[in-house]
């Protein structure tokens, strides 16, 4: 236990010296940044390449530093954790590491959920704004030429906004330009609007006003249960990682109640081994599907 402790303030030690000297840092955080960088351009999907890219220009990436304390917390956490379990330096070191292998995941999944936001309040943007132009105009193309060259939407969106355009004026009718824009972006508003457009333009309307009203308040209603949802998410996902990690803390309670010599002893026997183990990944499966679901479906209807 001595040597774990001495190990861990050596780590925090030389970790609090690089962060205090910005040209060391600077140096450590771009070596580790390259390196990374090197290895996710390798083998990420180009899909999730461009979900972190525009997660990059919306500034909401982590910086090498945020990244380095990450592995730092991971990498000591796991260590304490497990030692407590198995009174084993390999054994923590191993779990050490595969604790830090879990950081891309993580990273995949929190990147997918701001990349779920963001479109959400662009399709929110492009369903008000259109539905306003549209009031205006009475016309579905001049409402998109509208939105579009108000530069209220930020691509992809927009830039699939523009397609929609060239495809009615090249088809002649918005037929295409609608199933190409549900099919993009499957949300309930946008399939709901762009029928109630196909329907106002093919079959006529004297009075579209009311129907326009009513759908700018269903997306109002739509926006108000998405966001409270966001926020009772948020407030689930903090009290779920407490609730995680006490039961990996459990441990010290089956020695408080057995004592630290006799859980010594069992633990000399190869079936506890595996009991403690299975415990430990059981947990971790548990806490990273908690993960997936707090980041997943961010918006979806």
């Amino acid at each position: 236990m001595t040597f774990l402790i001495l190990l861990l303030v050596t780590i925090i030690a030389i970790f609090i010296v690089l962060y205090r000297n910005n040209n060391n840092s600077n140096n450590v955080y771009k070596f580790i940044n390259k390196r990374i960088g090197v290895i996710y351009n390798k083998y990420a999907p180009y899909s999730f390449r461009t979900i972190r890219e525009k997660i990059k220009e919306l500034g909401q990436e982590y910086t090498p530093r945020q990244y380095t304390i990450q592995i730092v917390v991971f990498a000591v956490g796991a260590a304490v954790i497990t030692y407590l379990y198995f009174y084993n330096i390999i054994v923590s070191i191993i779990y050490a590491c595969l604790a830090v292998a879990v950081i891309p995941y993580l990273t995949y999944l929190r990147c997918k959920r701001l990349y779920s936001e963001f479109i959400f309040e662009q399709i929110q943007v492009y369903t008000t704004n259109t539905i306003m132009e549209f009031a205006t105009t009475q016309s579905f193309v001049k409402a998109l030429e509208g939105v579009y060259s108000s530069n209220v939407l930020e691509d992809p969106v927009k830039a699939d906004v523009k397609m929609m355009i060239d495809m009615a004026y090249q088809n002649g009718t918005i037929d295409q330009s609608i199933s190409y824009m549900n099919a993009k972006y499957d949300f309930y508003i946008v399939r709901n609007m762009h029928q109630l457009f196909l329907q106002i333009t093919n079959e006529g309307s004297r009075d579209s006003g009311e129907s326009l009203e009513n759908m700018s308040q269903d997306i109002d209603m739509l926006v108000e249960s998405v966001y409270r949802d966001r926020i009772d998410r948020a407030t689930f996902h903090k009290k779920f990682l407490q609730f995680g990690i006490i039961l990996y803390l459990m441990v010290m309670l089956v020695q408080f109640m057995l004592g630290i010599e006799t859980y010594n002893e069992m633990l000399k026997d190869w079936w506890v081994q595996v009991l403690l183990h299975g415990i430990i990944w059981l947990n971790t499966f548990f806490i990273l599907s908690g993960e997936k679901y707090y980041n997943e479906d961010v918006g979806a209807e």
